[in-house]
């Protein structure tokens, strides 16, 4: 079995969001489409075969092929007997791609849940805090009523304590929600418009 062959196997399993087209990933190495075919069809590049209903296409995941293009330029590197000029060249391309790299291995880390990105912590904060605001200014016009009628201050006391109690119980069933993070970071990446009009096609 080549090494396209286990590439390929291997990509299998992957998950169907990390799955570009041809031209995204010469968008992500900075190469043309034909170069991507070319790199594909010389068995450099792996895809992966995705069955669609009626259709199988093939795909490239974006973070095999990444690692393999890397690899790819830094053997290239190592046997190539070419001037100062043109290695460092080579050199230059390597920390990019890396760079690149590291860069779409943080947004599947946002996706997958292992990091949130700071906005989207700060923005699910806010919404609880609001929540918690929203529920305080709502609970004098729910027990003004109740309490007008009572005259005990110990007994106001106690309804005063059940309605606070009541916002606390809400608060206490807050649980954190790893799928709205992940809504979050594919609305910032456009990916949840894309998913919706796939949806509909």
């Amino acid at each position: 079995m080549g090494r396209r062959e286990k590439e390929e196997n291997m990509g299998k399993t992957t998950q169907l969001d990390d799955m570009v087209s041809s031209s995204e990933i010469a968008k992500l190495i900075g190469k043309t489409s034909r170069t991507v075919q070319q790199l594909t069809s010389d068995g450099i590049l792996p895809t992966v075969e995705i069955k669609n209903k009626t259709r199988v296409t093939r795909k490239y995941d974006k973070y095999k092929t990444m690692h393999a293009y890397i690899r790819y330029i830094e053997e290239k590197a190592a046997g190539k007997n070419g001037s100062d000029k043109e290695n460092e060249k080579l050199q230059v391309e390597i920390e990019i791609k890396k760079t690149k790299l590291k860069m779409e291995q943080i947004k599947l880390d946002e996706l997958e849940g292992k990091m949130h990105s700071a906005e989207d912590v700060e923005e699910m904060t806010t919404d609880l805090v609001m929540c918690v605001r929203s529920n305080l200014l709502a609970m004098p016009g729910h027990v003004a009523v109740e309490l007008a009628q009572i005259n005990d201050a110990s007994e106001i006391s106690v309804k005063m304590q059940e309605a606070v109690n009541s916002i606390l119980k809400e608060l206490a069933g807050y649980k954190y929600d790893p799928e709205e993070y992940r809504k979050r970071v594919k609305e910032r990446q456009g990916w949840l418009n894309d998913e919706q009009g796939e949806k509909e096609d």
